[in-house]
């Protein structure tokens, strides 16, 4: 029983880290001279450019839905 206990706990501090990390890390995505994370999408070609991600709804809703589950995971 001690043990599916700290099993269950031990999932539980992985999900947390990985929640915030995912939350948190840029670069989702690379592709060569291009990132592109949650938040914002750079290029270094010539000059180094970082521009907001697109203000698509549904990447609104994944912002939004990600920062609430970090507060709630918190709580």
């Amino acid at each position: 029983m001690l043990l599916l206990l700290l099993g269950i706990i031990v999932l539980h501090v992985t999900v947390l880290v990985l929640l915030f990390v995912s939350t948190i890390v840029s670069q989702w995505l690379v592709y060569g001279e291009h990132t592109a994370d949650l938040w914002q999408n750079c290029s270094s070609g010539s000059v180094f450019q970082c521009l907001a991600s697109s203000s698509n709804e549904w990447l609104q809703s994944v912002q939004a839905m990600m920062i609430l589950s970090v507060i709630f995971s918190v709580l």
